[in-house]
């Protein structure tokens, strides 16, 4: 054997490879310790799964673990682990050519059970170079297990398409590779950041990952462990504890409070992946508020190494709320393992996904409807979003939702469709609803009276989505939804609808006398079917939008295409009577516009100029 110093070049146009993974393969810089780390976790499983058929090669100590220094004098940063090692040619093999992955190579040689053992998480040839991000020099020394101390190699290259090859005396089975840091990478020689780098990507690594004891901002002899070593979420359910659940919740989460629900399952077969999820109980500062497509909810883990945070693959939008883990045992990743690339089993894991964070809140909202109340409060308007986005998961939603209506005297979003149906009268086929941009002005809206007075339920919307949402639930359960504010509505029957028809054949000069007086304001004027108190109120088409959500995207600087609304009044009304009997033409056409502003202002609009109008009103009263 021969201690000679040998360079070679590296394999597969290595110069091109190497700028890319340097300079454009990783959108994070400090992915690299993550990359570095994974490789060492993989060398001691190896060694961990090999000495279960050769305890030989763990001789000089069963031990596994990883540990990480640093010596900011020599600006070096090394990882070291006690795995499995490598021999020259392993070496060569392995490291030298990139993207050649001595880890997946082992992966593909097991089969069966002895595939489920391992722990491996692959894709060492180019995670391996990830080194070159921040250093200029990356020196590795490793010796493979089971092998003597003689046959060390010491590997070294400053990633400019060769490297050096020599043969060294190792007393530690395992491998170091050393990173010679560049000048402007300081903080990757700060213990802390270190420490907060591991705990963020590599916490849940199943072997030990140690660092020095700092004293006085110094780093000691003395290691100690910085990861936990054990991921809560691969222990059988029966083994952990409710305590548990929620002391990892709130390390995940960053949350004070307790989770309202968890979900935590395992799916073996083709593709094996586990689960936990979690539903907060109130509104984390980021749940929310966060931009939909920045949420930071559910971590994907691939055999506990942490990929990627703000999963927007794995669960819709309208879920950002979630927290949680998928870990899967292998998933398509771009060659720099942040991307999650969009196949069919990402698709299958999605979809577990939405279907058990449904069936969690399905459960909770039957077994513990206080609890679940609060979550609506919180989080209900971001709920009704998946009305619109998931077609297929549609009706799941509206059983979710929680709304007020006119069966409660408050205004607390308790009613859920299911309540409302359970409630209607004999032979109503139609969930009423009415939309309004308070509950206030819901609930006084003139357009309802008629059905409450016949006692009909009607579901109050307040909520700035509530217009928008509803659009896309046209029915529910078999029932369609209708807008008690538009199109055509005759509540009556027997003998007050024939009182009704009479009193429309009498009102004939009152309407013609009011559409003349409004001109194009309106696009018609009629009796209306739905009012017992007020005297006059809007009534859009059917697909029209909403008076007060057209108000609001005006002043969001959005145009809206001008549509003439129908006023109805309502003839018995003495407003209504003293315009008929009015023989001023000046006061006659102050009462037509004040029965159209009037309407106007109850249906939420703006009116277009209030200066008129409190002038009018003023003539009226001291008229």
């Amino acid at each position: 054997m021969t201690n000679a110093t040998e360079t070679r070049a590296f394999e597969a146009e290595v110069s091109q490879v190497l700028h890319l993974v340097t300079h454009s393969l990783y959108s994070h810089k400090e992915i690299f310790l993550r990359e570095l780390v994974s490789n060492a976790s993989d060398a001691c499983d190896k060694l961990r799964f090999a000495a279960l058929s050769d305890a030989s090669l763990t001789a000089d100590g069963a031990d596994l673990r990883i540990d990480i220094s640093f010596d900011k004098d020599a600006r070096t940063l090394t990882i070291q682990d006690s795995g499995i090692g490598m021999t020259r040619a392993e070496v060569i093999e392995n490291v030298g050519t990139i993207a050649r992955s001595g880890t997946r190579r082992f992966l593909e040689s097991l089969s069966g059970d002895a595939r489920k053992d391992t722990q491996l998480i692959g894709q060492f040839g180019v995670g391996f170079y990830s080194a070159f991000i921040v250093a200029d020099r990356v020196t590795m020394v490793t010796r493979k297990a089971g092998t003597a101390a003689s046959e060390g190699v010491r590997w070294e290259s400053s990633g400019t398409g060769e490297y050096t090859l020599e043969t060294v005396d190792a007393p530690q089975r395992g491998t170091r590779v050393t990173l010679h840091l560049k000048p402007d990478e300081d903080e990757f020689l700060d213990g802390w950041k270190l420490r907060d780098l591991v705990k963020r990507y590599s916490d849940h690594v199943a072997f030990p990952i140690r660092m020095p004891v700092q004293k006085d901002g110094k780093p000691t002899d003395e290691f100690e462990t910085v990861n936990h070593a054990a991921a809560l979420w691969t222990r059988p359910k029966a083994e952990i504890t409710d305590e548990e659940y929620q002391a990892f919740y709130k390390s995940l989460s960053h949350d004070y409070n307790d989770a309202m629900a968890w979900s935590h399952n395992r799916v073996e077969g083709s593709q094996s992946y586990t689960s936990l999820l979690y539903v907060p109980e109130k509104a984390p500062f980021d749940a929310v508020f966060s931009g939909r497509d920045e949420r930071q909810g559910l971590k994907l883990y691939i055999r506990r190494v942490f990929i990627m945070d703000a999963s927007e693959q794995l669960l819709p939008a309208y879920l950002r709320f979630v927290r949680g883990v998928v870990d899967s045992d292998d998933l398509p990743l771009n060659v720099s393992r942040e991307i999650l690339q969009d196949n069919r089993l990402v698709a299958q894991i999605r979809s577990a996904c939405v279907k058990r964070t449904l069936d969690l809140l399905e459960k909770t909202a039957k077994d513990e409807p206080e609890k679940y109340q609060q979550f609506t409060g919180a989080f209900g308007n971001v709920l009704k979003e998946g009305v619109a986005e998931d077609g297929a998961n549609r009706e799941r939603i509206a059983r979710l939702l929680r709304f007020a209506s006119t069966h409660g005297d408050d205004a607390r979003k308790t009613v859920a469709l299911d309540d409302y149906i359970g409630r209607m009268q004999a032979g109503q086929d139609v969930i009423w609803y009415v939309t309004a941009d308070s509950h206030a002005a819901a609930k006084g809206s003139p357009q309802i009276e008629g059905l409450r007075a016949k006692g009909v339920e009607v579901l109050l919307l307040s909520d700035r989505i509530d217009e928008w949402m509803i659009g896309y639930l046209g029915e529910y359960a078999g029932k369609k939804l209708r807008n008690a504010a538009k199109g055509e509505l005759d509540v009556a029957d027997g003998a007050d609808k024939e009182r009704r028809e009479k009193a429309a054949e009498e009102a004939k000069p009152v309407i013609e006398k009011l559409a003349a007086a409004l001109g194009d304001r309106v696009g018609e004027v009629r009796v209306s079917h739905r009012l017992t108190e007020s005297p006059s109120c809007i009534v859009l088409g059917e697909y029209d939008m909403a008076l007060h959500m057209q108000r609001l995207l005006r002043e969001a600087g959005h145009e809206v295409p001008d549509s003439k609304p129908t006023l109805e009044i309502n003839p018995a009304h003495v407003l209504v009577q003293r315009f008929a009997a009015e023989a001023d033409a000046g006061r006659s056409d102050d009462l037509a516009s004040l029965l159209f502003e009037e309407a106007q202002l109850a249906a939420g609009d703006q009116l277009a100029d209030p200066a008129a109008f409190i002038a009018r009103m003023n003539r009226l009263l001291t008229a």
